[in-house]
């Protein structure tokens, strides 16, 4: 058994790129998501903080800071790593931000800005925020909706009370409305306020009709930057917003905008607790965003998910990827985040970093154990491109995981097969495992939430609800999800059939609000299950322990078909098969050494 196992694992774990169906390679260097960029980046940021380099944007009278090389290192990394000239831009800018960077600092000469600084040293155009498209969520809208918002405001005559036409000479354009009571008091708070408001607003609308959920915080940095582009983007601004050279016009926006979304007063960063004021974020990711040039709608989900390394990231409508969902691994960006402020707080101290990555993914994950392998394949898999503290703490904090739950796997196995279990009825047997493992922490979940006793029961999860017959859709439940879930609530039964092609739109269509308010008990978990193709080590360990004891006479490729075939949840997208053919391969030939 011992050589078996040993085999098992070691075929498993040597490749990450087996460890999912996604398709890491592409994250590399290739057409991908951008998350291995960030991680990239973080990296390099990460050893540039940590050595001491200052960070911080001054108005100093040299022609280069500190900053200027810190940021021309991070975006050469993400670049190095497949991002674009723009997408490296605002990646970089927001992971120094959240290193501690300002936003902006002086005015007029020596006036520097973040998302300016990066987009130049990237050397990328301006195109303005309407160009701007926003993260994508099934659909996708641009900055145009800000944009056009704060002008219909403007055509109304709705945000200021000052008539340009009348401004006397010397007057307009000049310090005496600039830098005192007409322009700090009235012209710039007003239209600041006002305008970041009317550009949320408009931002929310045009997300919700096009069918997409409205991202609060999103849809606040837009507006922000939509009205710094017509208003001073760093004037100072009346007393009532906070101290001369502490509150600007960029935090008054940020205020109109918060208010507009309905976004917290403060947020929090998982892993170290740290707070920031919700305003003066929005209102500095306003000022980055609108100087950053044209990113990409995979360059914003990357920027998106980054956000969701706050704790309060699902009130905010940011990104997922810092759970209790785990989502497919290119959207694993808060993870970048996460890693860069657990060092920076711990002084480079790479075990404490660790401890407080593992610490968030025990807590905050409806699979903890699944999160923390995630998130090891996509360190694992950056670090071939870039290595530095970032990615070593997130090995350090999931390598356990990773080798406990192999073994665990590999075990079970081999003690399955040795009692003459099929393979498939294997990996289905897991597959039911991760299905319960799911439902209860679901169940959980929502109980704590919501101060009810709450039961989710899976009934039935597989794919090919509503289309005709295919094999395809009839072998990835991933696709055309037929999904039975009955919820119990202090006792009463609800029963979803159908949830994903008969409930869902009956329910959206015609608006039916005492379902939909019961809709995320089961959406939840099955988002989960749907979704579960990231991580498929129920599939290559059985693949790998078949292939060391010789079942099916060691056809590696019969002994992939069948692990997947098994992994009705596991592999709810393709790309299971090869991985379980290529590991299967790697254990018999480490058993012949053995």
């Amino acid at each position: 058994m011992e050589k078996e196992i040993i085999a098992a694992m070691m075929a498993s774990t040597l490749d990450m790129d087996n460890m999912s169906s996604d398709r890491l390679e592409a994250l590399t260097k290739g057409h991908g998501m951008l998350n291995l960029a960030a991680i990239c980046s973080a990296n390099s940021i990460a050893n540039d903080v940590l050595r001491g380099n200052n960070i911080m944007l001054t108005d100093e009278n040299v022609d280069r800071l500190p900053i200027d090389d810190i940021l021309r290192k991070a975006i050469e990394a993400a670049e190095e790593c497949g991002a674009d000239a723009a997408n490296a831009a605002l990646l970089s800018a927001a992971l120094c931000y959240f290193a501690g960077t300002n936003a902006q600092a002086g005015v007029p000469a020596g006036n520097r800005k973040l998302g300016a600084m990066a987009r130049m040293i990237a050397g990328v155009d301006r195109c303005g925020v309407l160009a701007i498209p926003t993260p994508k969520a099934n659909n996708r809208i641009s900055g145009y909706a800000a944009v056009r918002a704060v002008y219909d405001e403007i055509f109304n005559n709705n945000l200021t009370p000052i008539e340009g036409a009348i401004l006397p000479l010397g007057v307009g354009g000049g310090p005496l409305y600039g830098h005192n009571a007409l322009g700090e008091d009235i012209g710039f708070s007003e239209l600041a306020r006002k305008g970041a408001y009317a550009g949320t607003k408009g931002m929310l609308t045009a997300y919700s009709n096009v069918g997409m959920p409205p991202s609060p915080i999103i849809a606040a940095i837009f507006g922000v930057a939509a009205i710094l582009e017509i208003v001073h983007p760093d004037s100072e601004v009346s007393e009532e917003y906070g101290e001369f050279f502490v509150a600007n016009s960029a935090y008054v926006a940020g205020l109109g905008a918060c208010e507009a979304a309905g976004l917290p007063e403060k947020l929090h960063i998982r892993g170290t607790g740290e707070e920031y004021d919700t305003a003066t974020v929005v209102g500095d990711f306003g000022v980055i965003m609108k100087d950053i040039g044209g990113p990409s709608v995979v360059g914003m989900i990357a920027f998106e998910e980054m956000l969701s390394a706050f704790e309060e990231s699902l009130d905010i409508g940011a990104g997922f990827s810092g759970g209790p969902l785990q989502p497919p691994l290119g959207h694993m960006t808060a993870d970048a985040i996460l890693a860069l402020k657990v060092l920076l707080a711990n002084k480079g101290d790479v075990d404490k970093a660790a401890e407080a990555i593992n610490d968030v993914k025990s807590n905050f994950y409806l699979e903890p154990t699944i999160a923390k392998i995630a998130t090891n394949t996509i360190a694992r898999k950056s670090e071939q491109v870039r290595r530095g503290p970032v990615t070593k703490a997130m090995i350090l904090a999931t390598e356990g995981a990773l080798s406990a739950e192999t073994l665990r796997i590999a075990e079970f196995a081999y003690e399955k097969l040795n009692e003459g279990m099929a393979l498939k009825e294997i990996t289905k047997a897991l597959d039911d495992e991760k299905l319960n493992n799911v439902q209860a922490a679901a169940s959980g979940l929502f109980s704590g939430m919501m101060g009810k006793d709450i039961q989710i029961n899976i009934t039935n999860y597989s794919g090919r609800s509503r289309r005709k017959e295919n094999l395809f859709l009839d072998n990835y439940a991933g696709f055309d999800t037929r999904a039975d879930v009955e919820l119990t609530i202090d006792g009463e039964k609800i029963l979803f059939e159908e949830l994903a092609n008969k409930i869902l739109p009956d329910a959206i269509l015609n608006k039916k609000s005492e379902i939909l308010e019961a809709v995320p008990l089961a959406a939840v978990p099955i988002t989960e299950l749907q979704l579960c193709g990231h991580t498929i080590i129920n599939v290559i360990v059985p693949a790998a322990v078949a292939a060391a004891v010789g079942y099916a006479d060691g056809d590696a490729k019969a002994i992939a078909k069948e692990a997947v075939r098994g992994a009705y949840v596991s592999s709810s997208i393709p790309g299971g098969m090869e991985r379980a053919q290529d590991v299967a391969k790697r254990a018999a030939t480490i058993m012949k050494d053995l």
